[in-house]
This record gives C-alpha cells, structure tokens and sequence, in this order.
C-alpha cells in the first residue's frame, strides 16, 4: 500500500490500556488504515525508535470560545500533544448572542474566566461573524481549525439570549425555559456535544453580578433543559459543582437522562459537596454502583493562580468584594484605600484561610515593578518584616504599581500523595486544563506532558498505558467522541510521537501576543516529536510545520465525531 503518512518502529500504545508493543502505523486518506505491520511505502515516515506513539491527546475542559476566532491553532493545546479539546465549559461561550450583549457576553468572560477584554474586542472584532449557535459551530468550520474541536452550549449565553438583562436577577418563567429548551434541541440537532451549565459561588460576571445560570432553579429549569438530551439521545452534560447542584443532582441529571454527567471539579485540598476529596470519591463510587454514569474532573496539576487586584478572581466570591467586583480600575482603587474597606477584607481573612483554599498564608509576590527585589519573596514574611498586616501591604502595593502587582496564591492540589490517589481512581477523568482561560493568571493546558513527564517517568506512580487511556480514550469515552481517541484501524489518525525519557512541560513565561498585545502564561512543551491531525502533520520537532494562515486539518466534532 502507498501511505500518506508512515509512522516506523515505535512503541506502540493504543490508549486501550493493552501492553504496550512494537511496530508501525500507516496512514491514508485521514484515517488510520495499518497498524503494528504497515508493509508499503509512504510519501512522509517519520522514523519513530525509541518513540511512544499513541493517540492525540483530548483536553475535554477548555475556553477556546473566544480565542479561536483569531488563533485558529488553539495554542498553546498542540504544543503539548493536544488534537482535540471541548469548549463551552461551565456554561460559558460566546453564543448564541444577540448583537445586543456582546459587550456583557465579553464582561462575563473578563471576570469569571479573567480573559482581557481588551484582547477580546480586538481579537472578536466589531462583526462577529455568528449570532445564534448552530451560526457559531458554521463559523468555526468556515474559519478552520488545526485540531479539532468539540462544542457544549453554555446557560450563561442561553440564559442571555432568552433574559436579556433578567438572566442575572431572576428565576426564569415556564415559557422561558421551554424557549431555552428548543434553543438547545437546535443545537444538539446541529451537533452541538452537549449542555453546559454553573452555580459555583465562585463565577461573578459583568458588573459583579452572579454570571446568569447562577440564577437557574435546578428542579424546574437546570433538570427540564437537560431532559433535551435525553429527548435527542445525544450529548453529555457538563457542570461545575455548587450552590444547589451537587452530587445527587448529577446522579439525577444521568439517571433521568440516560447521559454522561461530568463535572468540574475534583481537587485535593478543596471541601465541597460533601466533605473533602475522599468523600467525594467515595460519592463518586456509590452514584456509579447505583448506575449513575457521572465522572469527575481531576487535574495532574497543583493549582496556582497568578493574579493581580485589577482582576482578583479568588477573592471575588466574597460579600466584601462585590462592590469590587462591580467597580471599574479607578473605582477598584478608590475602594483598596478604604480603611472600611481593609478592616472588612482583614475580618474575612485573618483565621478563615479556608475561604481561599488554604493558600493565603502561602501567597507571593510574584511581580511588583516598583520593588523587584521582593518578587517571589512571601507576602506574609515582607509584610511582618514592615510591620504590616499582610493585607495592608497587599493593597500598598497593588496602588503602588497601578494594579499591575501580581501574586501567586497555591489553590489545591498541592499533596501528591493524594493528587495520586485521584488519579488512580476509576471513576474519575482528567480534565481541568482551562486552556484559553485565565491566560495571565496560570496555565494548565500544559496537562498532558506534565502528566507523562512528572506521574510516569518522574514519580512512577501512573504506568504509561494507564496515563494515556487517561489523555485519549478515557476522555473519549466520557465526552461522547466515537471516531478518536484510540490507535485502530478505520478510525481518524490523530496521533503524537513523543520521546518518553523528555516528555515534560516547560516552566512557565509571560508573554504579551495576543490582541492589543495582552499578555499570558505559556508553557512549552519537550520531548513531543511530532502531532497528526486527521492524517495531516501539524507539528514536528516542537514546531509547526503547517501554514497557521492556510487549510487547517482540524474539523468539527458534530455529535461526537467529525
């Protein structure tokens, strides 16, 4: 046979979970058309000893919402092995949108998912080329992608669309909620992956106001909308935990509907829903012995967030920041000189480490122009240094430098004895990445070759087939994709080659490329040899070796396959 593509004398490993084994794979016409023996030649090999070859990796929790309309490559996901992500996580996404709410749709995403909105407007444009969602899912085909790319509908834009204004202050009406059923039904019909929706405390939108789908009774609007999915048969429902939607409503939501359940998420060191990480798991066991099909989302990765006053999302849960939340800069720094304002910020903090997770008193000064000296240097050993309360130092430097003052406060899964137990368990899935989201404040869509780089080859505590079943056929499962995932023949030939004694993620760097020259973390990746999306190669060697301006091999993933 004449292949297009022939991978030689790899290790390899299908994402089953089987051993591992020798061989080779060929690829013709997209698809995976031979593998162990490939006898025939090609018209690329890539010469793979010493290589892994496997799967392309599934990042099923990403933001790419946005971002895809002018970064068609979805970077830095391919980077590290990525061939196929899922946007529209915790019910948020840029459609359907009424020409009317685009500025609220971008505030929303500025402050639950800490995106600039400067960067939004200039990379979004004054014509957005989409209004309703089944438009946004043509748009995304029309414009290309370089991997592929699977979409939830989130309530957030639903709930918009159908409300206006209302959405963040009240309940919605029977009528409402059926408008917003049928608005669903369109967008499964159209290929939308699933439903995506939110109640977490944590997720303040535009004007400080609970993003909309907080305001959604879970009985009579959160349930009836995702019976659509069990109507159509299709699509998976996505939601992060809070509020009134906990555990037994997930194990509702897919007994009721008869689909998969996922949601954000599990983590070490983070009490919700009933107690800590163990007794979720637990849960977790139980809802699926009783035939509940719900997975939580886990992460590799301990959670470090990086941010500044001028956007301070860990905070913004709190009553004592919602004027903050509502104000503009100037406004923001108006209340930071408060001494009202400070006294109730020290009231909040001083003993309640728990309202942020733990990691306060960990917190540091990771950026601070007026001062460098003190970057990576403690907050609470500077401040007891100066003899000031660590919030008065905190807030003394945001002022000082404009807002511009970063810190880095750890947030979860900082015990690797027991990250590893939530990787280990068989009910969960790896997810979490938030790749397009809180660009400047961390960077996690570097999960996959910190997965095989720090669990496999440093720790030993994950086997390499039990990893990679996690990044490709696992996450595959769970999100309904049916034509990917796995190494076999007939199915779409996304595959990575990576050297398993390099794979790791880079240290992470700011950088300031997109629109308007906004700033991110990026994290590169070592030791990925090559990324094949639908038979075409899209990266070699570390780098692209396609026109990011040209054909873009990535498709659709209408209803779970494309």
């Amino acid at each position: 046979m004449q292949f297009d593509i022939k991978i030689t004398g790899g290790t390899i490993v299908d994402g089953t979970r089987k051993p591992r084994y020798r061989g080779d794979v060929g690829i013709k016409d997209g698809r995976i058309v031979a593998l162990g023996d490939a006898p025939g030649d090609a018209r690329q090999v890539i010469d793979a000893s010493g290589k892994v070859v496997c799967p392309g990796f599934i990042d099923c929790h990403t933001h790419y919402d946005a971002q895809i309309v002018w970064d068609r490559m979805m970077t830095i996901s391919p980077w590290h092995g990525v061939t196929t992500v899922v946007l529209g996580n915790c019910g948020f996404g840029v459609a359907p949108v009424r020409p009317s709410d685009r500025d609220t749709i971008i505030r929303t995403l500025e402050n639950v998912e800490g995106m600039d909105a400067t960067a939004l407007k200039a990379g979004l444009g004054e014509n957005w080329p989409f209004e309703t969602f089944p438009e946004y899912l043509d748009a995304i085909e029309r414009n290309g992608s370089g991997i592929n790319v699977g979409v939830l509908i989130g309530h957030t834009p639903l709930r918009l669309y159908v409300m206006g204004a209302d959405a963040t202050e009240r309940q919605a009406t029977a009528a409402e909620v059926a408008q917003m059923r049928e608005i669903v039904r369109e967008a499964l019909r159209a290929g939308a992956m699933g439903f995506a929706s939110s109640k977490a405390p944590t997720h303040i939108g535009a004007g400080g106001k609970p993003v909309p789908s907080r305001l959604a009774d879970y009985r009579s609007e959160i349930l009836e909308i995702c019976k659509v999915l069990g109507e159509e048969n299709t699509g998976i429902v996505q939601s992060t935990i809070g509020g009134d939607v906990l555990h037994d409503q997930f194990a509702e939501i897919s007994q009721v509907t008869g689909r998969n359940v996922t949601w954000t998420a599990l983590l070490q060191g983070v009490s919700l829903g009933g107690g800590d990480h163990r007794a979720q798991l637990r849960k977790s066991a139980e809802m699926t012995a009783a035939g509940a099909k719900v997975f939580p989302q886990v992460s590799p990765r301990a959670l470090n967030f990086e941010m500044t006053m001028k956007a301070p999302f860990i905070f913004e849960s709190m009553p004592v920041f919602k004027p903050v939340s509502a104000a503009d800069t100037e406004g923001k720094k108006a209340i930071y000189r408060s001494r009202e304002f400070r006294d109730a910020f020290k009231s909040t903090m001083d003993g309640k480490a728990s309202l942020v997770m733990g990691g306060w008193p960990k917190t540091l000064i990771s950026f601070c122009p007026t001062d460098p000296a003190l970057e990576e240097r403690p907050l609470f050993e500077v401040a007891a240094e100066r003899g000031l309360h660590p919030i008065d130092l905190l807030l003394d430097l945001a002022l000082e430098n404009d807002l511009a003052m970063r810190i880095r406060m750890p947030i979860a899964n900082h015990d690797e004895d027991e990250v590893e137990v939530l990787l280990k368990d068989p009910n969960v899935v790896v997810g979490l990445s938030d790749g397009g989201a809180h660009a400047s404040q961390l960077c996690d869509a570097c999960f996959a070759t910190y997965l095989l780089g720090h669990w496999v080859r440093e720790r030993g505590s994950l086997d390499l087939e039990h990893a990679i079943w996690h990044l490709t056929a696992r996450s595959a499962e769970v999100c309904g994709i049916t034509d990917r995932g796995r190494l076999a023949t007939g199915l779409a030939a996304d595959v990575v080659v990576f050297d398993p004694e390099t794979v790791a993620a880079g240290e992470l760097k700011r950088v300031h490329d997109l629109p308007g020259g906004a700033d991110r973390l990026i994290s590169e990746a070592r030791g990925i040899e090559a990324v094949i999306v639908n038979g075409a190669l899209l990266r070699q060697h570390n780098r692209d070796v396609i026109d990011p301006g040209g054909n873009l091999p990535g498709r659709i993933l209408r209803h779970g396959h494309g």
